[in-house]
C-alpha cells in the first residue's frame, strides 16, 4: 500500500472526481476504496482527508492521472468569472480532471455519444469483457480496455453485440485507422487547439462534442469546452442571453471566450453541479450527449 499526503492548498476530492462522469471504469465499494482498471493495472484508491491511500500503481502515476500538480486554486481563480460558476466550485470544491489514456478515451467517448452514464458504463464493460484481457487481483476479475488493433480485427458483428447499435461500424473503423496511424498520439499535443480537434474529427463517430471531450481529458487541452444537454441547457437559462446560443458551435465558443484558457475546467464544475443549477436530479433519466447541430 502507497500513500500521498495532499498539500493543504492544493485540493482535492477523489469521490467527487471519480464519479462526476469523465470517466465510467471505476466502482465506489461500501467501504469507500475505489476500484478501477487504467492500462492494464488494476488500482485500488480511497481517501481520508489528505491523505490518498493506493495499491497497484506507484505514487507518479497517481499524481499524473489525477493531475495533482496542477495548480488548482490558479485555475479556479481564472474561471472564477460569474456566480453560476463561483456557485458550483463552492459546491464540487476539490474537483479534478483526469488525464485519461488517449485511446480508451476516444472510444470511450464515440461509445457515449445519446447516452447516459449507467448505459455507458455497461457498454464499455461489455466491450472490455468481449475484446480485453482478463485480470484476477484483489479487486476481482476485470478486463482491460481493448486495444485498437483488437477492435479493428474483429469482426462488426461481435462488436454490435456488446449493445453499440450504429456506433459500431464507427468504433471499428476508427480502430482500424488508429491501428494504423502510429503517431497520432504524440501529434495531437503539439497542434493548438483547433487544429486538434480537426485532426480528431476526421474519424468515423467523432464529432465536435467527442473531439472536446478527448482533447480535455486525454490531451491536457484545457480550453475545449464540450457541451452535451446540461451544459446548453445551463447556459441557455441561466447565463444572460443564453437563449442565442442555439448551437454546439455558439455554446463552446461563449465557453472558452467567457472561461479563458481553463474553460475546460468551468464546463466540468458546471456539469458536476448540473442538479443544483437546473433543478435536476436523477443523471440516469437525461442522456449526457446529444447529436450535434
Amino acid at each position: 500500500m502507497h500513500s500521498i499526503t495532499l498539500r493543504p492548498d492544493q485540493p482535492f476530492d477523489l469521490d467527487l472526481t471519480l464519479s462526476c462522469g469523465q470517466v465510467f471504469r471505476w466502482e465506489r465499494g461500501e467501504t469507500g476504496v475505489w476500484s478501477g482498471i487504467v492500462g492494464d493495472s488494476q488500482i485500488r484508491i480511497s481517501q481520508q482527508g489528505r491523505t490518498l491511500m493506493f495499491e497497484g500503481a506507484d505514487t507518479r502515476f497517481i499524481r499524473t492521472y489525477f493531475q495533482l500538480d496542477e495548480d488548482l486554486p490558479g485555475i479556479i481563480s481564472s474561471i472564477d468569472r460569474d456566480p453560476l460558476v463561483h456557485a458550483a466550485i463552492s459546491r464540487c470544491r476539490g474537483l479534478r480532471i483526469v488525464r485519461q489514456p488517449a485511446w480508451e478515451c476516444l472510444a470511450s467517448y464515440i461509445i457515449a455519444t445519446c447516452a447516459n452514464i449507467p448505459g455507458i458504463r455497461r457498454r464499455i464493460s461489455l466491450l472490455c469483457r468481449c475484446f480485453g484481457d482478463r485480470i484476477t487481483g484483489e479487486c476481482g476479475e476485470w478486463y482491460t480496455f481493448p486495444s485498437a488493433e483488437a477492435i479493428a480485427a474483429s469482426e462488426a458483428c461481435r462488436i454490435s453485440e456488446c449493445r453499440l447499435g450504429y456506433r459500431a461500424p464507427y468504433l471499428k473503423e476508427t480502430a482500424r485507422v488508429i491501428a494504423e496511424d502510429r503517431g497520432w498520439e504524440a501529434r495531437i499535443p503539439g497542434l493548438c487547439y483547433d487544429d486538434a480537434r480537426r485532426d480528431l474529427m476526421r474519424l468515423k463517430g467523432v464529432g465536435r462534442k467527442v473531439a472536446d471531450c478527448v482533447l480535455l481529458f486525454a490531451f491536457g487541452k484545457m480550453e475545449a469546452f464540450p457541451v452535451d444537454v446540461w451544459i446548453q441547457r445551463i447556459l441557455q437559462t441561466r447565463y444572460p442571453g443564453g437563449e442565442s446560443l442555439r448551437t454546439y458551435d455558439q455554446c463552446s465558443r461563449f465557453g472558452r471566450s467567457h472561461y479563458g484558457r481553463y474553460a475546460g475546467y468551468a464546463q466540468e464544475y458546471l456539469f458536476c453541479d448540473r442538479a443544483a443549477l437546473t433543478g435536476e436530479s436523477r443523471e440516469d433519466q437525461v442522456p449526457v450527449s446529444q447529436p450535434e447541430r
